[in-house]
Parts: structure tokens; sequence; C-alpha cells
């Protein structure tokens, strides 16, 4: 990967990683303001939209900060070590937590009248897209276990070749 494909997916996390601070400390307070009405099934749901939401973007933002990491060990071209795995594993239990979140979710708001049937299938479809992330991303920790596997074979066969010249 190239030094300006690095620079640039930088570029986009740390303008993600603003975004989604905002969306915390300004937006989330607003709609949390906006939810205060006097309507039962909307204050049955405030507190769990609320909470839903901060976590929700938290997942997102350990997920960036792992990328992140791993973007720098691609640079410095140490990706292909044992160390990758504890910020790929971070990204997994980031998505499978995003997936569990939205389930919840979504039952918190099957019942009562506030909110459609078909937003709770939305919300459910969403999680079951985190789910699915978190299954890509285990192929993907796989496929880097078997390169790092590669690599020390490799180091170790060079090793050898060396000793014998």
């Amino acid at each position: 990967m190239g030094k300006l494909t690095i620079l640039a997916l930088r570029i986009v996390l740390a303008g993600l990683l603003a975004g989604s601070v905002f969306v915390q400390v300004w937006m989330v307070p607003l709609i949390a303001n906006d939810m205060n009405v006097t309507d039962p099934d909307v204050a049955r749901i405030r507190i769990p939209f609320i909470v839903v939401v901060l976590l929700g973007i938290l997942t997102i933002q350990v997920a960036m900060i792992c990328v992140w990491r791993l973007l720098t060990m691609v640079r410095r071209g140490t990706v292909f070590s044992p160390a990758a795995f504890r910020y790929v594993d971070v990204m997994i239990g980031a998505a499978v937590a995003a997936a569990l979140i939205a389930f919840a979710f979504g039952i918190i708001l099957a019942p009562g009248e506030a909110v459609p049937p078909g937003i709770v299938l939305l919300i459910g479809g969403a999680g079951a897209m985190a789910a699915g992330i978190a299954l890509v991303i285990l192929v993907m920790r796989t496929l880097l276990a078997q390169a790092v596997a590669r690599e020390t074979e490799a180091q170790h066969l060079r090793a050898e070749l060396d000793e014998v010249i």
C-alpha cells in the first residue's frame, strides 16, 4: 500500500472520528432534548435510544482507531506480525457488540406504538449487517494468520539458508 493511499485513509478516518465526536457531544444531547415529550411511548424509549446511539458510535470509533493502528503497522511493514491480531480481534469484538446493541434496541422498540414495525425490522437488518461484518473480519483474520505463518516460515528458511552460505 502506497504512502498516498495510507495518507488518504488517515484523512478519511480523522474526518470520521471528528464527525463522530461532534455527533456524541452536540447532536445526541439535542436529540435527547427533542425527545422530552409527554407521550409515554416516546418517553419509554428515550433513554434506551440515547444509550444505543452513544454505544453504537463508540463501537464505530473503536473500529476506526484499530484501522488507524493497522495502517501504522502497514506503513512500518510490521502488519504481518502477531501484534496485528490484537487490533483485528478488537474490531471483531466491536462489530459483534454493534450487532448485539442493534438487536437489543430492536427488542426494546418492538412493543408499543412509538415506532412502526418496519423501523424495528430495519434495526434488525442493521444488526444482521454488523454480524456479517464481524464474520468478514474473522475471515480476514484467518488470512492474516496464514500470512503471518508464511512470513515466519520464510524467515526461518532464510536463516537456514544464511547458515548454509
